[in-house]
Parts: C-alpha cells; sequence; structure tokens
C-alpha cells in the first residue's frame, strides 16, 4: 500500500522527469528503496485542466517502480502519438496523475467487468488496446460502451469482444498532484 507521502514522492519523480524532458536534460536519479522498488505497472498521464494532454504506461514489470515513473514521467511529455510535444511554456498548466495497476486478469463473461473499479485490456491477434478503469468514469460509459472503446483503441471493431477478442481486467490505484495535495 502506498502511504500518501509515497505517492507525492512519486508525483515528484514523475513532476521532475516531465520537466527535465521538456528542457533536454537527463532525468533525476531515483534511489529504489521501501515501496520504490516495488515492481508492478504504471501509467503516468497529464491534464491541462479537465482534458487529457498525454498518457504513457507498462504493463510489463521490468524495472522498480520508482525507475519505471522516472520514466513513465519524462516519456508522456513526447511519446504518446495522440499529441505534439509538452513545450515549456505548457509545463505550469499541467498536472500529473499516476496508476498503479495490479496484474491483468482474463474474464470469462463480461458480467464480471465492473465499471469504475477494473481497466481493460482487449486483445485478438497482435491488436491490443488498453483503458485505464477512471476512463468511463469520466465518460459515463457503460459496460459495453467501455468494451467497444477499447476495442477501438486497439485498432478492432467496436464489437470485436463479441467475437473472438480475449477480455482481460485489472485494478489500479490513481492518485495526482490534485488529488494528494488538497487539505483533507
Amino acid at each position: 500500500m502506498m502511504s500518501e507521502d509515497d505517492q507525492k514522492q512519486l508525483l515528484t519523480i514523475a513532476r521532475q522527469a516531465l520537466e527535465a524532458r521538456v528542457a533536454g536534460r537527463r532525468p533525476p536519479e531515483v534511489v529504489c528503496a521501501g515501496p520504490l522498488a516495488l515492481q508492478c505497472g504504471a501509467f503516468v498521464s497529464i491534464h491541462s485542466g479537465d482534458d487529457l494532454r498525454g498518457c504513457i504506461g507498462r504493463l510489463t514489470v521490468d524495472a522498480p517502480l520508482g525507475k519505471t515513473i522516472a520514466h513513465l514521467g519524462g516519456a508522456v511529455a513526447e511519446r504518446d502519438p495522440r499529441f505534439p510535444p509538452v513545450t515549456p511554456d505548457e509545463l505550469p498548466l499541467l498536472h500529473i496523475e499516476i496508476s498503479l495497476l495490479t496484474p491483468e486478469r482474463p474474464v470469462a463473461a463480461i458480467e464480471e467487468i465492473e465499471v469504475g473499479r477494473h481497466g481493460l485490456i482487449v486483445e485478438h491477434g497482435r491488436a491490443r488496446g488498453l483503458l485505464l478503469p477512471q476512463v468511463a468514469i469520466e465518460q459515463a460509459w457503460d459496460r459495453e460502451t467501455f468494451l467497444a472503446h477499447t476495442c477501438i483503441k486497439a485498432g478492432l471493431p467496436g464489437d470485436a469482444w463479441r467475437s473472438g477478442a480475449r477480455i482481460l481486467v485489472f485494478e489500479a490505484r490513481v492518485f495526482s498532484e490534485c488529488a494528494v495535495t488538497q487539505p483533507s
């Protein structure tokens, strides 16, 4: 479990990496001890107001969490193909959100999917699409709409989940600069 201090530390690492990448500097060195040494999938998203400005993640666990967040914090500045690279002028307007993922597991029936609790992965052949749990809530989607959009993200027809696509779910611990810094 991540304490509020651990969350703040991860958000600081992501912020420093984002700012370093935009400025063309080396990312910060991260000492991975305690919770920062954990290994789990993660995503770093950046928002400008309520609008998504970038989102990059890793499902595979091949590095300690602190190093993963540093890598993703820098990568989100320029590697999300949906958005142009972040500019220095944008940095003060952006806020960071981190999603720490549980391992994914297949579902036998779509009724197992809980909107708001589960993120989705849809796979068919080499196509793969993923949407974080918070996306369905933010968009007010029901289960089938969430599935359809995950299929589309994979480059598949929206109803591919009905005809042989593999469906997996995962959960996420989500925290952001806005949520962590607000008084309780």
